[in-house]
C-alpha cells in the first residue's frame, strides 16, 4: 500500500489549473497551426492569425489563455493499492482548486444554487469531480477547465437502434450546426456512444482529452471519426463563425456497449481553447 498525502493532492491540483489556464496543449497548438495553413477563407486565417497570437501573449505573460476560465472539471484515476493520508481526498482537491483560482487570477464561475438566486460561491468550487478505480499505487490527476461556451451546446439524444450509423452522423453534423460560433471554432467535437444516458455523457466528455491526430485505437469508429470530421467542416461555420474551411479541429469518438433497445448518443464540443493537464502522483 502506497500513501499519498493530501496536501501533495492539493499542491499538484493548484498547479495544474493555473498551468493549464496559461498554456495550451501543444497537439492543439500544432492543429491550430495546421488549420491556418489548410484554410482558404482569408477571413478565417486572419482570425486563426489573431487565436494563435492570443496563445503567444499567454504563454509569455502569464495571463489566461480565455476570460472564462471554466468549471473545474477534475478526472481522477485512484490505484487500488493507494492510500489518502491526511485528509479526504474530494476535499484536498477543491482546496486545490481553490489556491489556484486564486493564486492564478483566474475568473470564478460558479454559482451556488442553479435555478434561484445563483450567488457566485467566490474560489470556483465545488469541483466536478469524477473517479475511476484502476489496478496500480499511483493517482493520476487530470484537469479540464471547461467553458460555459462550449459546454452549453451539449446535447443528448437517444436513439432508435434502427438509426444506426446514419443516425449518428446526423445528429452530430446537425449538433454542430445548429451551434454555430457558439463554442468559439474552431471546436475539438467529442462523441460518446453506448452505454447509458449518463455513461454516453462521461465517454463524449473524456473523448475531448485524446490528442489530435490520434485516431480511435476501433478501426470502425476511426472512419466514423474521420467521415464525422468532413460532414463538419462542410458546414462552412468556419474559425469564430465567420465562415471557412475548417469548422472542427478533430471528431474524437468514445464507444461502449449498451442495452440491445438503446442507442445513447451526446455530444460534448470544446472550443479553440482546449485546456487540459494531467500529472501523475
Amino acid at each position: 500500500m502506497r500513501e499519498i498525502k493530501t496536501e501533495d493532492i492539493t499542491r499538484t491540483t493548484a498547479n495544474l489549473f493555473e498551468h493549464s489556464c496559461h498554456y495550451l496543449p501543444q497537439d492543439v497548438l500544432a492543429a491550430l497551426k495546421q488549420a491556418r495553413e489548410k484554410e482558404k477563407s482569408e477571413v478565417a486565417r486572419d482570425v486563426l492569425d489573431k487565436i494563435l497570437e492570443n496563445v503567444e501573449i499567454a504563454a509569455k505573460q502569464q495571463i489566461p489563455l480565455c476570460q472564462d476560465t471554466g468549471a473545474a472539471v477534475v478526472m481522477l484515476e485512484l490505484g487500488q493499492e493507494v492510500h489518502i493520508s491526511g485528509g479526504d481526498l474530494y476535499t484536498a482537491i477543491n482546496e486545490g482548486v481553490r489556491q489556484g483560482y486564486a493564486n492564478g487570477y483566474l475568473r470564478k464561475s460558479i454559482v451556488r444554487q442553479p435555478f434561484s438566486e445563483r450567488i457566485n460561491t467566490k474560489d470556483n468550487t465545488p469541483a466536478m469531480i469524477y473517479t475511476d478505480i484502476v489496478a496500480g499505487d499511483k493517482l493520476r490527476i487530470t484537469v479540464m477547465p471547461k467553458g460555459g461556451g462550449s459546454e452549453n451546446m451539449s446535447r443528448l439524444t437517444v436513439l432508435a437502434p434502427a438509426q444506426g450509423r446514419q443516425g449518428i452522423i446526423d445528429f452530430v453534423v446537425n449538433r454542430v450546426d445548429e451551434a454555430g460560433s457558439n463554442p468559439c471554432p474552431p471546436v475539438i467535437v467529442g462523441v460518446g456512444i453506448g452505454g447509458t444516458t449518463e455513461k454516453t455523457m462521461m465517454l463524449a466528455k473524456r473523448a475531448l482529452l485524446r490528442k489530435i491526430g490520434e485516431p480511435n485505437r476501433d478501426a470502425e469508429i476511426a472512419e466514423l471519426e474521420k467521415e464525422l470530421l468532413k460532414h463538419v467542416n462542410n458546414l462552412g461555420i468556419g474559425a469564430m463563425g465567420y465562415g471557412g474551411t475548417i469548422t472542427a479541429l478533430a471528431v474524437h469518438i468514445e464507444a461502449f456497449p449498451c442495452h440491445i433497445a438503446s442507442l445513447p448518443v451526446a455530444v460534448n464540443l470544446q472550443c479553440w481553447c482546449a485546456r487540459h493537464e494531467q500529472a501523475i502522483l
